[in-house]
């Protein structure tokens, strides 16, 4: 396969570009700090992405057994989990005690929690589906901003003189990687940008300097500038008459397609599920799982009681806990698609993807 170096030369001063971008850094990227992952980070966490995307074909006995990418960690340290486990567990050694069946025990007999239970599930699983939509969606944006690229990349090495072609390509990929960076702070202009950068030369020192003055981690300033470079580049072209009208109004609709594929997911990062559902959400499954527990504790018996039962309803207490609080968690992991969970979208795998076939593209040598 082509490198990405061949299909995308370095401009004018390309060559200084991995020691001329930290210069533009304004204050040295002071937002940037030990918690956001570095490159070598980022890519091991992109392999770890990819890697667990095959393992839904797994057979049962194998996908019980992972760890990585599993419900498993984020329900250990829930503390919603513990405190109803605990109350369940408490109430069963005072029943242990010979005395008489608490009043409380008597009342709960003739309650019926399950309809509580009915409507949270109801509850959990539209919020669930409505961020699974979410995530979907969003994963379909990105990958319309590659598409169009790849587009565009077509038609520009057809159209445009091959620098020129090569000039719009390198604002077009440079475009995407800015947007990533603006709408997460995952990837970050220090860690990802730049990376980028320095090794395919996508923005010389000179076009760098030109937007210093945007902070490329807190929006989309630097991407929106960067495809206003893009609809230039066809306006140039134009004028010097390399490509008539309809060819340059079909470069300029593939530039704003990709510019509100691109938008589109600063839209979504802009408005997440309500924080009323949620917290409304989370008000049920705390007043839920402890009565339910509380509930289950009473129901076994007290006194003499076969320790098979405590352990059986001690059983179905945590898997209801598991129910509750996992689907919780999965709603709220799915909303940001472009953190630094396992689950979340391999944002470098698309970026590498587009620029690896762009090279591709500009690189097959003219018949």
């Amino acid at each position: 396969m082509k490198s990405i170096e061949d299909g995308f030369p370095s401009a004018e001063d390309g060559n200084d570009v991995a020691n001329e971008c930290n210069l533009f850094d304004p204050l040295e990227n002071d937002k940037q700090n030990d918690k956001q992952p570095s490159w070598p980070k980022l890519k091991e966490m992109e392999i770890q992405r990819r890697k667990i995307l095959k393992e839904v074909e797994m057979p049962i006995w194998k996908i019980m057994m992972k760890r990585s990418g599993t419900c498993l960690g984020a329900l250990v340290v829930d503390w919603l989990i513990w405190v109803t486990m605990i109350i369940y567990i408490a109430i069963r050694v005072h029943a242990r005690v010979p005395d008489s069946k608490p009043v409380i025990g008597e009342i709960l007999d003739g309650t019926d929690i399950s309809i509580i239970g009915g409507f949270l599930s109801f509850f959990l699983v539209l919020f669930v589906n409505q961020t699974n939509t979410r995530f979907l969606e969003m994963y379909g944006f990105s990958k319309a901003c590659s598409g169009r690229i790849q587009d565009i990349a077509g038609l520009a090495s057809t159209m445009l003189p091959i620098e020129d072609a090569r000039t719009l390509i390198r604002h077009m990929n440079a475009a995407q990687i800015a947007g990533y960076v603006g709408v997460s702070h995952t990837y970050t202009k220090r860690h990802f940008f730049d990376h980028f950068n320095e090794e395919h030369h996508l923005l010389t020192s000179k076009e760098m300097a030109e937007i210093h003055n945007y902070d490329m981690d807190s929006g989309s300033g630097t991407m929106k500038e960067l495809v206003t470079w893009c609809q230039r580049d066809v306006g140039r072209n134009k004028k010097a008459g390399y490509i008539d009208s309809y060819e340059a109004n079909e470069l300029h609709s593939r530039i704003v397609s990709f510019r509100a594929s691109m938008d589109g997911i600063y839209d979504f990062c802009d408005q997440p599920p309500h924080f009323f559902y949620v917290h409304f959400l989370c008000l049920l499954s705390v007043c839920y799982l402890p009565l339910f527990a509380i509930h289950n504790a009473y129901s076994v018996g007290w006194g003499d009681v076969n320790w098979g039962a405590d352990i059986l309803n001690g059983i179905i207490v945590m898997l209801q806990c598991i129910f509750v609080v996992g689907l919780r968690l999965l709603g709220q992991r799915m909303v940001d698609p472009y953190g630094a969970d396992m689950e979340d979208l391999s944002v470098v795998t698309y970026v590498e993807t587009t620029l690896e076939i762009c090279a591709t593209i500009v690189g097959v040598p003219s018949s």
